[in-house]
């Protein structure tokens, strides 16, 4: 499988450098790509590039994964309007260790794959540029990699003038001016002390690339080359991967799977033919058939499905994406009264995020409790009289915790509440409401 070919069916490629489709056909290649360890979690705005690693791999090839220690402490001004926060020695370690663990959801750190271009060793490992920045001064720096790469080469990157083009507020500081230098840095060190002849990233990270690979030129080193994919983005042009909750992060404990999973299956149909083929592994065959099959009856929905289960599962596991699955289907409807008393607070509060909320003593469920007719009536205003909770309790129309209410005086007790806080009620098919027992 040719890897440059796989990227673009795929619309992984927005720019080459001539050579790098040629590359790939004599030989296994070594490539990577750089990633920000500002937080001590990736987002899906990471992915893309995670990604293009993760198929590097599969076709034969040798993924790289750097996490720019270095390079984190000075921020990029490629894409942004404002200077980044400059992190600590002992955050930036505790984020590279966090990032690694995620990565290995994707790319395999331990064995070499049967696909192995060559039978070479195409096993992912993970750099951190800190380590071959820590010991060199900054005179040391100016003298011996400065001196090749010119200013005026410097200042005509899009992303250094947009910046001084009244951008951000307060210019382009000299910090981070001098970060092109040091990413041009790392790939010359991954090209002469690695082998990595290619690195990859998003369109806005080109002007950065070529640098590098300039510098690898004028430094003598060997061959390199630079290939980026299209910023992600949304049908309406929106900014990919926020919500009105912020960022969605790969950490379960920042992003729940079922908010995770909501995320990839509200997509629209344009967003989802592009991203299951940007952010799966499945197969164009697969791809090809399940788009036909979303045509032929898009209210189904089939599209965004399997898209967010694949992701889902690639990111957090089977057991998560089964649990996000559940989850989904107790608020729509579906779900069983078990789903939704085994799941975990995290998860009940963002699958009921904005249906009404009552908070209820919890001396009024203890012992014998308090009948339901009492309970939705004077103490959480679920319905407006008695008279209209017994009407609807004699319809089938009441449920504690998707349970059918038979009778409006059953009393409700402790033993109903859900992570021993809260208790869901549902009056007819579509109006939820949730007590919390304080």
């Amino acid at each position: 499988m040719n890897f440059v070919d796989e990227l673009k069916w795929r619309g992984m490629v927005h720019q080459m450098m001539p050579g790098t489709e040629e590359l790939f056909e004599r030989e296994q290649v070594t490539a990577y790509v750089g990633i920000d360890p500002t937080a001590d979690s990736l987002h899906i705005g990471h992915l893309c590039g995670v990604m293009m690693l993760r198929h590097l791999q599969r076709c034969g090839h040798k993924p790289l994964a750097l996490v720019g220690g270095a390079t984190g402490m000075i921020g990029d001004p490629s894409g942004k309007s404002q200077e980044r926060n400059l992190l600590d020695e002992a955050t930036l370690a505790h984020n590279v260790s966090c990032i690694k663990q995620q990565l290995s959801r994707f790319l395999d750190f331990d064995a070499p794959s049967t696909s192995a271009v060559g039978g070479k060793d195409n096993r992912a490992e993970l750099v951190n540029n800190y380590d071959w920045m820590r010991s060199f001064s900054f005179l040391d720096f100016t003298r011996d990699v400065g001196k090749h790469i010119t200013v005026n080469y410097m200042m005509a990157k899009d992303s250094v003038q947009k910046r001084l083009n009244g951008e951000a507020r307060d210019g382009l500081s000299f910090t981070e001016f001098t970060y092109q230098l040091l990413q041009a840095y790392d790939f010359y060190y991954l090209n002469t002390h690695r082998g990595c002849k290619l690195q990859m990233g998003g369109s806005d990270q080109w002007g950065n690339i070529t640098t590098g690979t300039e510098l690898i030129r004028r430094m003598g080193g060997g061959e390199a080359y630079a290939l980026t994919c299209p910023l992600i983005t949304k049908s309406d042009g929106r900014k990919f991967g926020k919500t009105e909750q912020g960022n969605v992060w790969l950490d379960a404990e920042r992003t729940s799977p079922y908010r995770f999973y909501q995320f990839w299956i509200n997509v629209a149909d344009d967003d989802a033919e592009r991203y299951i083929k940007i952010f799966t592994s499945l197969t164009r065959e697969e791809i090809e058939a399940i788009i036909a099959a979303h045509r032929e009856d898009p209210g189904r929905r089939e599209l965004q499905r399997r898209l967010a289960e694949e992701v889902t599962r690639m990111v957090h596991g089977q057991e998560a994406l089964q649990a996000a699955v559940e989850a989904s289907g107790v608020l729509f409807g579906r779900g069983t009264a078990e789903a939704l008393t085994q799941m975990d607070e995290r998860t009940l509060l963002d699958v009921f995020d904005g249906v009404p909320r009552f908070d209820i003593a919890r001396s009024l469920l203890e012992g014998a409790g308090t009948p339901a007719i009492e309970l939705l009536t004077a103490h959480a205003a679920v319905f407006p009289s008695k008279g209209e909770m017994r009407k609807t309790t004699q319809g089938g129309g009441v449920a504690i915790n998707k349970e059918r209410l038979a009778d409006a005086f059953t009393p409700i007790t402790t033993a109903s509440l859900i992570a021993d806080r809260y208790i869901v009620v549902s009056r007819g098919k579509k109006n939820y409401f949730l007590l919390t027992a304080q």
